[in-house]
């Protein structure tokens, strides 16, 4: 009668559910995972490991979900109207005699 390997009855390290949450990591591979803050679009957080060194993660806001004047507010935002060409100044209008006492002589 031999047992199945993968039983977890069996194996002592496995034996608790609380293992994981208590020890550390032991594979390399999560080595380069960083601990990072996830907020969720309804403000809860979630304590994960990323790939980029980073604070705070924030998940995309659904545009879908916004009332119409919160989504246009910002989509301007998002994508500013185009600078305005401002008229090149033209000399003919200035009188030269109200700046000649500025004059070196």
């Amino acid at each position: 009668s031999t047992l199945h390997p993968k039983l977890p009855q069996l194996i002592p390290s496995r034996a608790n559910s609380n293992r994981a949450a208590i020890s550390h990591l032991h594979r390399q591979h999560y080595g380069r995972l960083y601990p990072v803050l996830l907020v969720k679009l309804d403000g809860s957080t979630i304590h994960l490991r990323y790939r980029e060194p980073k604070r705070i993660l924030m998940l995309p806001l659904d545009s879908n979900t916004l009332p119409e004047a919160q989504r246009k507010a910002r989509l301007r935002k998002q994508f500013p109207s185009k600078p305005k060409v401002e008229k090149e100044e033209t000399f003919k209008d200035i009188d030269l005699d109200t700046y000649k006492k500025f004059w070196k002589k």
